[in-house]
């Protein structure tokens, strides 16, 4: 997240070193000394957050890792639901002569948007997996 302040955050504190410097020179090695510490200080919260991922995809536990599957199986049975459950009951209703009642339906807007964006990760991990990239 800082990297992205970063280029936008200099200027400013480039204006307020210039007020504590007169001289340019100073005001610059001032101004380089900031923006390298703010880049080690980036860089420490990015190897920190690597860490934190790396124990995460070590652990076997559902509450952390059985979200996407969870996701999955949601989006798989809504979806068998939507365009395989309804249409048979629908069918086998009204051949039975019985009226047919209100079914639950789903918003399927919302329901392919997250089915799709855990396809297009579904894929990203393939592709990782294919790259070599994980065990």
């Amino acid at each position: 997240m800082i990297q992205t302040l970063l280029p936008s955050l200099m200027p400013v504190v480039g204006n307020v070193l210039d007020r504590f410097f007169p001289n340019k020179e100073e005001a610059l090695k001032a101004q380089r000394e900031l923006e390298a510490a703010l880049i080690a200080n980036a860089a420490q919260l990015n190897l920190g957050q690597l860490q934190i991922n790396k124990e995460e995809a070590k652990s076997r536990n559902v509450w952390v890792s059985g979200w996407r599957p969870f996701i999955g199986w949601i989006c798989g049975v809504a979806l068998a639901w939507h365009f395989v459950g309804v249409p048979v009951m629908t069918f086998v209703i009204a051949f039975a002569g019985l009226d047919i009642p209100e079914l639950p339906t789903f918003d399927m807007d919302s329901l392919m948007t997250v089915l799709l964006g855990m396809l297009g990760l579904g894929s990203l991990r393939s592709f990782e997996k294919y790259k070599g990239l994980t065990k």
